[in-house]
């Protein structure tokens, strides 16, 4: 934590999850590092975040094919000053397309949420939306989907329909 050592665990037997009871949260940084046979494994970090300043938006893929079938999965985050995800933001995000796709459904994984899938807005659950495009039949082209939310910067991202 802040870059002092809260010391290592090892799992018993039957044992899945460690878990460290006693430290008190403080603002910054947290590091966990596995171990594995002895050897670095894997390390995860995360971050004390600011406010909600921006939504970003990625792309599993930036092309797909024109034939009516094909998608794209585009994830929306809810970021901070410095593009750090907002775990707990839920801000109401509108979607909107432009070019030859279609939105075909939006998520946020939220297993409350009770909205439609093929609903145009979704509030981001932990920082995160999803939405879905669907290219149109042999229609190529640039898409363009915008994703925006009252008092964040918006976002934008093309795909490309071939």
């Amino acid at each position: 934590m802040n870059g002092r050592s809260l010391g290592k665990k090892k799992k018993a037997p039957f044992e899945y999850r460690l878990r460290w009871d006693d430290v008190v949260y403080e603002p910054g940084e947290l590091k966990a590092i596995a171990y594995k046979n002895g050897a670095w494994w894997a390390e995860e970090v995360v971050k004390t975040t600011g406010g909600a300043t921006q939504l970003r938006a990625s792309a599993d893929r930036i092309e797909i094919k024109a034939d009516g079938k094909d998608l794209s999965f585009i994830t929306v985050k809810t970021t901070d000053q410095d593009a750090l995800t907002v775990p707990r933001s839920d801000n109401l995000i509108e979607f909107s397309i432009a070019g030859p796709g279609e939105i075909a459904g939006t998520d946020n994984g939220n297993p409350m949420d009770m909205v439609d899938f093929p609903s145009l807005s979704r509030n981001a659950f932990n920082g995160l939306a999803l939405v879905i495009v669907r290219s149109k039949n042999g229609e190529g082209g640039v898409i363009t989907v915008t994703a925006k939310s009252a008092g964040l910067r918006e976002a934008k991202i093309q795909i490309r329909s071939k």
